[in-house]
């Protein structure tokens, strides 16, 4: 019988595409085309995520290219809605825009950015996105918004998008932002910490209420899922080696609420307290215990992960698992990537 996503439809997957001197980006490009993922996330540490898809889309003719995410408030929405303009041009039509706000502790504390209410940032980014993707080619009208404030008086019309509207999708960790993008997106991407039981039961039905509040159909509306994942047969190992990007979440203050309702709230204060005196993971990271681990990733065997994924798939349109990545070799994060292509291509039956 053959398996099926939250819309009916066929189940997809994604990967994330991190940033490889370019033979190899080339090459991992190329393979996640050929083993059959749908498409690729380039996420937003410190650097902008355009410039790996941008390589990508050269060596590749079908991949979708999803920046995963773009943090809105480090660059002007201008400067966003042309970068993503542009890669949907030179990937002849594949470009995803998606979009999330961060914590303040990066866009305060390491990119420097006033602060700013994010819901409400957020919002407006994607209204100046959507109207300079709609008039640049023709003449922009004057914008005023609460953070964006642009005459457009010196701008010069531009040659004509690709397509007249790319899918800009957003991040989301709780309600608020799951609402929003049920209201104005073209999509929503779980948090990685969603855990499963956060994913069907607390965010799931928030979004269809508000779809239905907007008079919006599921089908219309992208789901994307990123679940941690760390295949391994020897899953103690598995567990270890997904501890320290659980307690990195864990650390950040913002998020304390978040474990709180999952029942972590000592183990979130823990790791908080251990990266203000530490900033090295490994000396806080034994703060998460393993039930907190099996919580937030699916680690073990590819039965008991295929196990752990598959209520996801009542909620989402495609899955984007990521192998576990804070303080690991890179061999290991290889090795674990190279287990979730095995299993993305036995689920796909390649």
């Amino acid at each position: 019988m053959k398996k099926l996503n939250a819309v009916g439809n066929k189940r997809e997957f994604w990967a994330p595409l991190p940033v490889l001197p370019g033979p190899a980006l080339a090459a991992l490009a190329r393979q996640y085309e050929a083993i059959g993922f749908e498409g690729v996330f380039s996420t937003q540490v410190y650097g902008p995520p355009f410039v790996p898809l941008a390589a990508a889309s050269t060596v590749t003719t079908r991949l979708k290219l999803g920046t995963g995410i773009a943090i809105a408030a480090t660059r002007s929405p201008m400067e966003t809605a042309m970068a993503a303009m542009d890669l949907d041009r030179i990937s002849e039509g594949r470009a995803v825009l998606g979009l999330g706000t961060s914590v303040s502790s990066w866009t305060s504390g390491i990119y420097g950015t006033p602060d700013i209410k994010p819901l409400t940032h957020l919002r407006e980014t994607i209204e100046v996105i959507r109207h300079i993707e709609a008039g640049a080619h023709r003449g922009l009208q004057p914008y005023e918004g609460t953070y964006f404030k642009a005459h457009f008086e010196d701008m010069l019309q531009t040659a004509p998008p690709q397509r007249a509207r790319i899918p800009i999708i957003v991040a989301a960790l709780r309600e608020k932002l799951v609402r929003l993008s049920a209201e104005i997106a073209d999509g929503v991407i779980g948090h990685p910490m969603w855990s499963v039981d956060w994913t069907v039961n607390k965010m799931a039905p928030a979004f269809r209420d508000e779809l239905q509040k907007q008079g919006r159909k599921r089908e219309d509306v992208l789901v994307s899922i990123w679940p941690w994942v760390a295949i391994n047969d020897d899953k103690a190992q598995a567990i270890e080696d997904a501890r320290s990007t659980v307690a990195y979440y864990a650390s950040a203050g913002q998020y304390e609420s978040f474990f709180a309702e999952h029942g972590f709230l000592a183990e979130a204060k823990a790791c908080q307290a251990g990266i203000e005196a530490n900033r090295d993971i490994t000396t806080f990271k034994h703060s998460v215990p393993d039930a907190m681990v099996e919580t937030f990733v699916a680690a073990g065997s590819l039965d008991e992960v295929r196990v752990k994924l598959e209520p996801l798939w009542a909620v989402a349109d495609h899955l984007c698992p990521a192998p576990p990545m804070w303080n690991l070799a890179p061999e290991i994060i290889q090795g674990y990537s190279e287990r979730i292509g095995q299993f993305v291509m036995a689920e796909l039956g390649n």
